[in-house]
């Protein structure tokens, strides 16, 4: 019985964080909601670091145009659309600790580290409350080995709403694809799906009449529980809405989703699923865990035996390992550019309006200090950043600059971004955003 209310919990507080709808900026900062061209920004964030060397070009130590200049082996994927890509040195995030991995630091902006709940919002979730609300605002995915993904679903360690308060990955593509299209399958998947709805709806109505008659300490904890099952169910509520729109986008449900040979079978089907959202108008801003946040991860599928801890060991430039690794995350961010810009929006494309943000929960490697954390941005929302450059700043601005700079292009300018006074004046240069990125 103990172990049946634990699991229930578990679900409610877990699921329903990663479902959470909450549409209230909390940044005192925050201006209006952006106005115009609908925007979408998506977060990839690779473990164990990434190593500069792997993605500038030999010999660019200057801001400089890319046109003409060859991009190094390992981000070579990307060369078709370098004219939308800004290569970015020199940002650092050494007030963040992150060693082996800053967790909620890596998007939030300050200290992490393994254990360590996040301290404030992380800057996705403060972005999805922003942009212009869907039925999912933000939704987070991950990666792992597939022990892990198994036996830990669900996980949190990159993204938060706020102090304390995780947003969890779904990293079962079986689950989350059950989760967004159920309602519109059929077989085993549309059964379970109704099976578990009529469960949820009977749990949310018998957990809030039990928790009227407990003491209020006890009731405010009962409470988060009640609300992870409102959000469950909530969300199912959404979906059905817009049940139309979701059988036009909904990827096909096949083997490598029930019979995956390799993890990196389960990375591509989340993969899918997570364009599906992207596409059918579900979300606005996606965060993908590769590794999770942690120091884990594996990629059998890439013919890559080590897995895990001893892969951050391994030095990344010229390495066959980590040129496998890197390439396969280019060719998933070409597949999201190549899928958004077969999306008509706007008198353009999707992607026109879309800003994706590839770098590591690492910084530059595992055992780092975090003076050099490399970005790539692909793409320019709506024409706010710079693209077909390589940018090179002075390792004076912190990364929490650049998620401020984001802020700002999607219409919520802030002088900073989760850093005080006294944490600005030892570790930041200026305040306001990053002139050199804004187009």
């Amino acid at each position: 019985m103990i172990n049946r209310r634990n699991m229930m919990q578990a679900v409610a507080a877990g699921f329903g964080a990663a479902v959470s709808s909450s549409m209230i900026p909390s940044s005192a900062q925050a201006a209006t909601k952006p106005t115009g061209k609908p925007k979408r920004i998506i977060f990839f964030m690779q473990n164990q670091g990434f190593d500069p060397a792997t993605c500038i070009p030999e010999g660019l130590d200057e801001t400089v145009s890319l046109d003409g200049i060859k991009l190094p082996e390992p981000i070579e994927a990307l060369e078709a659309h370098k004219d939308k890509i800004n290569i970015i040195s020199g940002l650092h995030g050494m007030h963040t600790s992150p060693s082996h991995s800053a967790y909620f630091g890596a998007l939030g902006g300050y200290r992490g580290g393994i254990g360590i709940a996040p301290s404030a919002s992380t800057i996705d979730h403060e972005i999805s409350k922003v942009l212009p609300q869907t039925a999912l605002p933000h939704l987070c995915v991950g990666m792992d080995a597939m022990e892990n993904m198994t036996s830990r679903p669900t996980l949190a360690t990159l993204s938060a709403k706020g102090a304390g308060q995780p947003l969890f990955m779904h990293s079962n593509p079986n689950h989350l694809y059950q989760m967004l299209f159920g309602g519109i399958a059929t077989g085993d998947v549309k059964r379970r799906y109704e099976a578990k709805s009529k469960v949820f709806d009977q749990i949310e109505l018998l957990a809030g009449q039990a928790g009227m008659s407990l003491p209020s300490r006890s009731s405010d904890r009962y409470g988060s529980y009640v609300d992870g099952f409102k959000d469950i169910n909530g969300l199912r509520e959404r979906l059905a809405g817009v049940s139309d729109t979701l059988k036009k986008f909904a990827p096909e449900y096949g083997e490598k989703f029930t019979n995956p040979e390799f993890e990196t079978d389960w990375h591509d089907s989340i993969l899918d699923v997570s364009i599906a959202a992207l596409k059918s108008g579900l979300t606005n801003v996606l965060t993908i865990g590769s590794g999770r946040g942690e120091i884990f991860g594996s990629w059998k599928g890439l013919g890559v035996t080590e897995a895990g801890h001893n892969l951050g060991h391994v030095k990344q430039p010229e390495n066959p390992i980590w040129i496998k690794i890197r390439q396969y995350n280019c060719r998933m961010l070409v597949k999201l550019i190549d899928e958004l810009e077969s999306m008509p929006e706007d008198g353009g494309t999707m992607m026109d309006n879309t800003l994706i943000v590839y770098t590591s929960n690492n910084a530059d490697k595992q055992h780092t200090n975090g003076a050099n954390w490399p970005f790539i941005l692909l793409g320019n929302c709506s024409g706010h950043f710079k693209t077909g450059q390589f940018t090179q700043l002075d390792s004076r601005r912190p990364i929490n600059d650049f998620y401020a700079t984001l802020l700002h292009a999607v219409g919520a300018p802030c002088d900073r971004f989760n850093m005080d006074k006294n944490i600005a004046g030892k570790h930041d240069s200026k305040v306001g955003p990053i002139e050199e990125l804004l187009a």
